[in-house]
């Protein structure tokens, strides 16, 4: 559905371009969310899709037609934005029906699309309701109907959660899911929460500083992380620099199998639940002193301090009702670290999804 090939956007006085050489495609119904931290280009790329922001280079077709000299209006994609820019002096059923009236569709035909896009949307009969009448879960819902009103070849999302709390974000992720499937809408859906790109996209676009740094499969980005900046922004914490030799990775717990990795400096993933503590001090286990003890909910974070090192581990909570830490904050314990749950990351060799830069 699109196409978007060695897009480049810079800005005037700028230090680098907002976009370098960014590939990117998204099939029919298919939604692939941009992941990535404040500043890396996702907003740009959306505005150069939408025709909002000229190309330096590149190309961008939707269903095979080119959209350079394309105006915004007529190029078929929907749009959302965070602050969902609904009219406030229009009700809902105004609102939702902008679109429709700007294409010319007859009164019939627009209140019939509206009221079947407000029942979508769960808000069957709030056409008369007032904007400022709505809770954030509302105005979103309206503006994700707005948006899907014309039915846009594409729809295009700019952090369309970021200002509601965080268990309202969590339920509408799931319900943003079932609706693009019942829709069959392709989307292309930006945010900076790995919760919301990994529960929504069918594939995952981690950006870094105007550049793709990883794409696949959610559990695939998940798995094999292909860069240090790629498994911090999903919130891995455990990266280790370590000399590897003859396939072996020299750690501060021990040596560690490195099978097709090749010699010379790296960096290890260490992922928390490959750390298991206690269990005695016989092979393959090291002594390690608890730095820090945080209940999470589901389960304790553990700071471990190795040396100089310092790892997090997670340990199951209890939800008998028992209080208190399974540890406690400056003992020793033994620690074991599953080589299974140790990668190198930026390894060739490893399906990362997404070449490595």
């Amino acid at each position: 559905m699109l196409a978007v090939r060695g897009l480049r956007v810079t800005y005037p006085h700028a230090p680098r371009p907002a976009l370098d050489a960014i590939d990117l495609v998204v099939g029919d119904g298919e939604v692939v969310t941009v992941l990535g931290p404040s500043g890396c280009g996702k907003s740009t790329l959306l505005r150069a899709v939408a025709g909002l922001v000229e190309p330096e280079s590149g190309h961008i077709e939707l269903g095979g037609r080119d959209l350079a000299g394309v105006a915004p209006h007529r190029r078929g994609i929907g749009l959302m934005f965070q602050d969902y820019a609904l009219f406030p002096h229009r009700d809902v059923g105004d609102n939702v029906a902008f679109g429709l009236r700007m294409r010319g569709d007859r009164p019939a035909a627009r209140d019939a699309r509206v009221a079947d896009l407000l029942a979508l949307v769960g808000l069957s009969g709030a056409e008369r309701r007032a904007v400022s009448t709505l809770s954030g879960g509302e105005r979103q819902r309206v503006a994700l109907a707005r948006a899907l009103a014309p039915s846009p070849d594409l729809l295009m999302l700019d952090e369309p959660l970021g200002a509601l709390d965080r268990s309202l974000r969590d339920r509408l992720v799931h319900e943003l899911a079932e609706l693009f499937a019942e829709v069959g809408v392709s989307a292309l859906y930006v945010t900076h929460d790995q919760t919301e790109a990994l529960g929504l996209g069918h594939r995952v676009v981690v950006m870094e500083a105007g550049r793709v740094a990883q794409q696949g499969p959610p559990a695939e980005v998940w798995a094999r992380p292909s860069t240090p900046f790629v498994a911090r922004f999903l919130g891995f914490t455990n990266l280790v620099d370590v000399e590897v030799r003859d396939a072996m990775a020299q750690t501060p717990w021990g040596p560690v199998p490195m099978a097709g990795s090749d010699d010379g400096s790296t960096v290890l993933l260490v992922r928390p639940e490959a750390i298991s503590l206690g269990g005695g001090t016989g092979a393959g286990s090291v002594r390690a002193t608890v730095d820090d003890v945080v209940f999470q909910g589901g389960q304790w974070r553990v700071v471990l301090r190795i040396g100089d090192l310092l790892l997090e581990a997670v340990v199951a909570g209890s939800w008998t009702g028992a209080v208190g830490p399974p540890l406690v904050t400056r003992t020793t314990v033994a620690v074991r670290i599953d080589p299974a749950g140790v990668q190198t990351l930026g390894d060739p060799a490893l399906p990362t999804g997404g070449a490595p830069r």
